[in-house]
């Protein structure tokens, strides 16, 4: 039998790792400027066409290379960061495989310019498909610039796979975000189509976040700083309030190198559980720093997963170290049984005494009864209704048969019959006076007695039923009304919000608001739906109705009207805590019921529950 086994060309061995190391046009431009920061460069510009497809360049004013490590750096397993086993475990730097360069040329047509302080001339290098087409002396800046052309050229399956250009983009904006975050004190500078979308100088990390987001982040951040012996950490979280409905925001690094963690992510989480909604995350930026001895980075091609020999111990002190900063900064309720801290800012006579507050009691007050109370905030005038929503109790025809009521009211096969039911209950006449009777639970239910027994509705989750098919709606006939400001209000985006914004910018139009585009990741707000209240903070609607729309979108794929629908109804719905006057409770009924589907949120989770009075007398057995 002949010998079977051969030994791959350089040229197919470098495309097969390529597969690994360089998945899109993203994975490029992490490998070049990490190459750049491992350089010791202090200024790295980067410089993208047709969302990396064309061209993907990245120069620096590092340290550059010899004429021989220029030739070098495109071989297989070539590198200066390591030279044998151990040093695996003290690495410093971002690179260290030696495959970047090799895999990067086996699938695209690479340009390198490259100079050392010594050298009076530098180096140029062209390579395509792995073959060497030139090298030659030239004319360079000190430093290095690598032009990567026609991405995945020789492989048109890969490149076929690629998706948009949003999506690209959106990938490529990441990658250098982490990378700038982990390097504040070099200044960055992006190129997209021959247009600056970012400028970075050195700083801080509170100046390169404020930097790369916007100015209100300036507000939001909350310092982290924790130095055991196993971990030393420092960074930032936000503020409970700006938690986000995706992850978009979260990032750890480990010696200055992002990675990806979710049993690090639950430490932050847990931190703040009962601060945030269940289905919201919180936003960080945590740097740790630990013994290079302690961690194994090479156990993912991308280098974004981690080993950790303490990983328990480093859980236990990231929540701690979070959980104490947000308590110092008065996030987290704290109890001091040793003074009352209250009456810290109000000054006292000790010579006078003090005379208590006389509290006056109004004997006849009813709390039950339909006056609304002076000073609310909430409105029911806000609510969608038809004409006949007032009435709404006789929008639903007479139970056909008795003793329905105790059966499962929401058991899909009987839903006829459980809309019955809810109609029967609230038609009868004689119910109808105590029918209009409503008692709210601790800012979240509205109760209210009805012939089959008891009725909670969630106040949020109808809400945003009756605020999702009043935008659908207005989506479909485009006449929303508007409220013009008096002032136009500025809103600055991140990138990738920038480039969802631009695609469902004429629906987010049709629903009222009008928003122009205004510079770099700015955007002005001339108007605003009309049912909007005036002293919304548009920055934190718009952030939220991107956020939601963007979960949905990740979870079940939408039309984008259907999406944007959801979106602002989640985020314009009124929120548990909120206490409702009896008016209000009244015109958040109405509203619900005369809904196309009054029982569901668009989500398909229940608006409302039926206890029967068979259920209620089960308790009391």
């Amino acid at each position: 039998m002949s010998d079977i086994i051969k030994l791959l060309p350089d040229s197919v061995a470098n495309q097969i790792a390529a597969g690994e190391v360089v998945q899109r046009p993203a994975s490029v431009v992490k490998e070049l400027l990490e190459n750049a920061i491992d350089a010791g460069a202090t200024d790295i510009k980067l410089i993208i066409k047709d969302a990396g497809r064309t061209l993907v360049q990245v120069s620096d004013n590092g340290k550059g290379m010899s004429e021989t490590d220029a030739r070098m750096c495109f071989e297989r397993h070539a590198t200066s960061k390591i030279s044998n086993a151990k040093d695996l475990f003290a690495l410093t730097t971002m690179g260290f495989r030696g495959e970047a360069l090799a895999s990067i040329a086996s699938v695209a047509r690479v340009e390198l310019k490259t100079r050392t302080q010594e050298n009076s001339l530098g180096t140029e290098i062209i390579i395509e498909g792995s073959k060497l087409e030139s090298q030659q002396a030239c004319q360079a800046p000190k430093g290095t610039s690598i032009a990567v052309k026609n991405l995945f050229f020789n492989t048109p399956a890969r490149r076929n796979f690629l998706k948009s250009d949003n999506v690209e983009k959106t990938h490529i904006h990441n990658e250098l975000i982490r990378v700038a975050l982990a390097h504040p004190h070099i200044a960055f500078s992006y190129y997209y189509n021959n247009q600056l979308n970012i400028q970075a100088d050195a700083g801080n990390l509170n100046q390169r976040i404020v930097n790369l987001f916007n100015n209100s982040y300036k507000s939001r951040l909350i310092p982290v700083n924790e130095e055991t012996e196993i971990v030393k950490l420092n960074g930032f979280v936000l503020k409970p309030e700006y938690a986000r409905k995706t992850r978009g925001e979260q990032y750890f690094f480990v010696n200055n190198r992002y990675i990806r963690s979710p049993y690090l992510n639950h430490a932050v989480e847990y931190a703040f559980s009962e601060l945030i909604p269940d289905d919201a995350y919180p936003s960080f930026f945590i740097f740790m720093e630990i013994d290079p001895a302690q961690i194994d980075v090479n156990v993912h091609p991308t280098k974004t997963e981690i080993k950790f020999q303490d990983e328990k111990f480093i859980y236990q002190i990231l929540r701690a170290a979070v959980k104490r900063s947000l308590g110092r900064f008065n996030i987290v309720p704290t109890l001091d049984f040793e003074r009352e801290t209250a009456f810290d800012d109000m000054r006292f006579d000790k010579d006078k005494p003090v005379t208590p507050p006389v509290i006056e009691v109004n004997p006849d007050y009813n709390p039950f009864g339909t006056s609304t109370p002076q000073g609310s905030s909430w409105s029911g005038k806000n609510l969608t209704s038809r004409a006949n929503a007032k009435n709404w109790e006789t929008l639903f025809p007479p139970l056909e048969k008795e003793g329905q009521e105790n059966k499962n009211l929401f058991d899909d096969e009987k839903e006829p019959e459980r809309q019955t039911i809810i109609s029967s209950d609230w038609g009868s006449s004689a119910a109808q006076a105590q029918a209009k009777k409503f008692m709210h639970l601790q800012g979240r239910y509205i109760l209210s007695s009805i012939k089959s027994g008891l009725m909670l509705i969630d106040q949020q989750r109808a809400h945003e039923r009756i605020l999702f098919e009043k935008h659908l709606k207005l989506l479909e006939t485009q006449k929303a009304s508007s409220q013009t400001l008096l002032y136009p209000e500025q809103i600055k985006l991140m990138e990738a919000d920038v480039q969802l914004m631009n695609e469902i910018k004429h629906d987010i139009v049709s629903l009222g608001f009008d928003i122009n585009e205004f510079g770099k990741n700015t955007f002005v707000v001339n108007a605003i739906p009309a049912d909007l209240p005036e002293n919304e903070n548009l920055q934190q609607v718009i952030e939220s109705i991107l956020e939601n729309f963007k979960k949905n979108s990740a979870e079940i794929k939408l039309d984008t009207r259907v999406n944007l629908a959801r979106a602002l109804a989640k985020s314009l719905s009124v929120k548990h805590g909120k206490v409702m006057n009896e008016e209000e409770m009244n015109a958040l009924a109405d509203a619900l019921f005369s809904c196309e589907m009054p029982y569901q949120t668009p989500s398909g989770k229940p608006t409302l529950t039926i206890l029967s009075m068979e259920e209620i007398m089960d308790k009391f057995r």
